[in-house]
């Protein structure tokens, strides 16, 4: 399985904003966009003006830095969104956002996608009462996800360091968390307007038709 290796603060750093996605250090002052605000890289005195295309890029890699997908995938998601029915760019945020790693993250069952891309893969949840080992499974209207409990009914002490303070963040309208039985289900489909990663899909959709 590919994934990405290098360190997640040169993404947020190349993108030039803050993307968490590293949890609770994007918001102290050890955040490599606090520390080292300029792209990486060898220095330049002078950067060009972006081109259209240049921007349309940007937003593309915006997004698939933050929901943590490699080209070959994120292409497929586009091309899925533009043969559904509805708005293209509303089409590929929801396909993104049911990702299982992402509906965890979203559950604040985890710190940040890529933790919850890590205990996905390990085994760590379960959908429907069956574990899913499989990041980019795409969850459903009435799933729901909970904490695969190895040892009965017994909470591991890592799920409880984890979900200690349940809820973290806020939830979003489509999904809903019980805390006490470290719980969650999916409502609805998730809603565009609801996001709160800050991209642009209408730069997306340019780009890809171009």
């Amino acid at each position: 399985m590919a994934r990405y290796t290098d360190p997640s603060c040169r993404q947020c750093r190349r993108i030039g904003e803050k993307l968490f996605l590293k949890g609770d250090r994007c918001y102290g002052s050890k955040c490599g966009v606090e520390r080292r605000k300029r792209p990486p890289g060898e220095p330049s005195r002078r950067r060009p003006r972006p081109t259209d295309w240049g921007l349309h890029l940007r937003e593309k890699q915006k997004a698939r830095f933050t929901y943590g997908v490699l080209e070959r995938q994120f292409r497929k998601y586009f091309e899925q969104a533009r043969s559904d029915r509805g708005v293209t760019g509303d089409q590929l945020l929801s396909t993104l956002e049911r990702r299982l790693d992402n509906v965890v993250y979203r559950l604040a069952f985890v710190d940040s996608r890529k933790q919850g891309r890590q205990l996905v893969n390990h085994g760590h949840f379960n959908v429907n009462g069956r574990r899913v080992d499989i990041p980019s499974f795409l969850v459903k209207e009435g799933d729901v996800v909970t904490w695969n409990k190895i040892k009965g009914d017994a909470v591991p002490e890592y799920v409880q360091t984890l979900t200690d303070g349940l809820p973290k963040r806020t939830v979003p309208s489509w999904l809903r968390l019980e805390p006490a039985d470290l719980k969650g289900e999916v409502l609805s489909l998730p809603d565009a307007s609801e996001n709160d990663a800050g991209i642009d899909v209408r730069l997306i959709v340019e780009f890809y038709s171009k």
